[in-house]
Formats: C-alpha cells, structure tokens, sequence
C-alpha cells in the first residue's frame, strides 16, 4: 500500500493574492508558496501553466442542468412569463417528462459533473440543499444558506420535490445574518420587475447578507443603493441574453461599487458551463479580464460567505485548478480555456481530473487511482470513483465518454 506525498507544482505561475509564485506545495492544505520542494515530494512541472484557486459559481440549479435549453418564446419580458410557458409542458412534453423521471441524485450529479469539468470546486446551489447531497458530489456545495425562489414564486412549487418557493420576507428574516440569503430578484425588463427592488427594501430584506440572482431591471440608483446596503449580485449574462435579449447594465454597478459575482443558472436557459459564462459576460459588457477572473474566485467566495473558497494561501484548502498557458496572463487564459483544456482540478489536494502530464502524476502522489476518459474528444484522466458514477449514471452528459 502507498501512502499519499505532497505534491509540487513547479515551473507554474500562481495566482495569490500577494501576486504570482512559481510553485506551489500541498497535500490536503497549501503548505507552502513559491519554495523548493522538500524530499520525498511528488514535483510535477506544470510547464508555465497557470495555477488558479478553485473556480466559484455563485448561482445554479444543479438538479436542471440534463435539459438543455428550453424556451417557447423568442423573447420574455418577464421569467414569471418563461415559467408560465413552461408550466403546462412538464406533464404534457415528452422531453421534460423523460427528464424528470431521473433520481435526483442522478440530476444533482450531473450539475456537478457539470461544475467540475469546468474547473469548479464550489457552487452555490439556489434551491433545498438536498439530503442527496450528503450522499457525495464530485465538488463542493456551500452547505449552509437562506433562500427563497422569488416574489413571483412565493406559494408555489419551486423545488425539485416540489417544495415552495417561500416568503421572501419571512425565509430572509430566518435566516442569520452571517449566512447568504439568496433570491430571484427583477429577472426580466419590465415594471414588473423593476419593482421588485422596492418591494425587497420595504421589507427591510436588503442587506449584507442579501445575494440578488439576476437583477436585469436594476437601474443606476438601484445599484447604489445595494451598494450601500453592502449586498450583492449574482450576473448570469447567458441566461439573461437567451430569455430577455439583455442583462444587467455593468457599468451602472461598477460605478455605484457594488459586489457582483458571476454564475450560470442552469442548462434550461445557462451556458453550457461556467468558462463558457465567463465568455458571455465577457461578450455582454466591457469587463476586463481581470475583472471576470475576480467574479469566479476571490470576490465571488465573499460573497457567497465561504472565505477558504476562491484564493491560494498558506493553510487553506487545496482546491485548485490549472490552466494551460494559453495567454499571457492567468485571466486571460481562463478565458480563452475550455474544458477539454483543463490540466488538473483538485478537491481538499484530492486530484479529480485532468490532463495526461500532469494528473497522472498528480494522482499517482496522492495515491488516488485514476481512470481515463474523454471530454470533448480529448484524452483526459479522473478518479476512479468519478469515471465509475459516470459509467453509472442515468443520464449521459455530453461529449463525455468512458
């Protein structure tokens, strides 16, 4: 029996928070930053690839992700519009019903699968956490926040089993303030949504702890006064392109500072993945990359309230992602990225997934046995126990073969 090894990654460009180190040791923690490996570590040389803390997608339904895109409509003015489209078809279209029929934890392992392919080591999951869940995801799932669907939804079924959205005012004042509260919040572009802010604030729901998903209709005095309520946004550009035609005006929370992170909503109406969504957002407003890369990590761990997430630093988890060196700089490499590209995504030191080169190597150090498979057409290895739920899984995900 092998026992696991640190691991060192040299040869790289790191990203922390103090600026770029050339390697990087951990075993379940970051050990150290830019020092000599010590004998007896793996040293695996990345190349000159960049090497990211763990991506964080601030906003998804993980158990929708099997769909794909669903819309009856070329534009809505409004999601209740969109959901009321849909309404009537989840009895009466083949499609939905044959997707429905799937165990959620089947639906919830493809979310994830989802998240994890793209470089992702944490989600914020907008809907019960499921005790599905506790059965293990192949990620991260924040464990411990508020909710509710939307004012639109507030006595209807919003989760998976049918459980109700939920009064907006009561659920946020259940929950504790040093917990995110998440909602739904102006998701179209019309007055209908535009008053929704209002409707939030005059019942004292706009606060620090406040994540608002989506905000389309939020204008310029809107954005300042989430700044100065300390609350945040999550931006889902894809999924606002494809149902309304438009999506937040970026310059208007730039200007009045306001937080905003960045996430992909589900395949019913989201990007195929989060680096995709980085794409669009990149597409949808004059963001700089810099910007982007800060959404998915170190800004967009705050304000989902899970500090350990997002950075690289001495004695937090290893959950990292690296990236090929396909630009000059770490965002600008993210975003050019697809998954296939992905050289090596691990968990709490545990490697996932990755490229041949440097997960191999990787998981042979942390004693993790691996198996190959292809993504998008590429040769690409991951655990085991990973490639085995896949093989099990009721529901294929696309361009992933075993």
């Amino acid at each position: 029996m092998s026992w696991p090894r640190a691991v060192s990654l040299v040869n790289g460009r790191v990203v922390t928070a103090a600026g770029t180190a050339d390697s990087v040791r951990f075993a379940r923690r970051i050990a150290a930053i830019g020092e000599r490996p010590r004998a007896g570590d793996a040293v695996v040389d990345v190349q000159g690839a960049f090497v990211l803390p763990g991506l964080v997608n601030a906003h998804d339904h993980l158990e929708l992700n099997h769909y794909g895109r669903l819309k009856f409509a070329d534009r809505y003015d409004n999601a209740i519009d969109w959901i009321d489209d849909m309404r009537p078809r989840l009895s009466s279209d083949p499609g939905i019903r044959a997707g429905r029929s799937h165990p959620l934890a089947d639906r919830l392992f493809i979310g994830a699968l989802k998240n994890l392919l793209a470089g992702v080591t944490l989600v914020a999951h907008h809907n019960p956490f499921y005790r599905d869940f506790r059965c293990g995801l192949p990620i991260r799932v924040v464990r411990r926040y508020g909710w509710a669907h939307s004012f639109a939804l507030e006595g209807q079924p919003a989760g998976a089993r049918g459980e109700p959205g939920g009064d907006v005012g009561t659920r946020w004042r259940s929950t504790p303030a040093r917990l995110p509260f998440f909602v739904h919040l102006a998701e179209g572009v019309d007055a209908r949504a535009a008053a929704e802010l209002p409707k939030l604030e005059a019942l004292g729901c706009l606060a620090g702890n406040t994540v608002l998903v989506h905000g389309v209709a939020i204008a310029a005095d809107g954005w300042r006064r989430i700044a100065a309520s300390g609350g945040a946004v999550v931006w889902c550009p894809a999924s606002n392109g494809f149902l309304f035609g438009r999506t937040i005006d970026v310059e208007a929370s730039r200007a009045a500072g306001a937080r905003v992170a960045i996430g992909t909503d589900s395949r019913i109406t989201g990007s195929r993945d989060l680096l995709d969504e980085l794409r669009s957002a990149r597409a949808a407003a004059a963001t700089s990359a810099d910007d982007l890369l800060a959404m998915v990590t170190t800004r967009a761990a705050d304000i989902v309230r899970q500090p350990p997430a997002g950075q690289i630093a001495v004695g937090l988890p290893a959950d990292l992602t690296v990236v090929p060196a396909l630009a000059d700089n770490a965002a600008e490499a993210l975003l050019a990225a697809e998954r296939r590209d992905i050289a090596l995504v691990t968990i709490g030191g545990r490697p996932l997934f990755g490229s041949r080169g440097i997960a191999d190597r990787v998981f042979a150090a942390r004693s993790v046995s691996a198996k190959a498979l292809r993504v998008d057409g590429a040769r690409k290895l991951a655990s085991a126990a990973l490639v085995r739920r896949i093989a099990g899984c009721s529901i294929a995900e696309p361009g992933v073969t075993v």
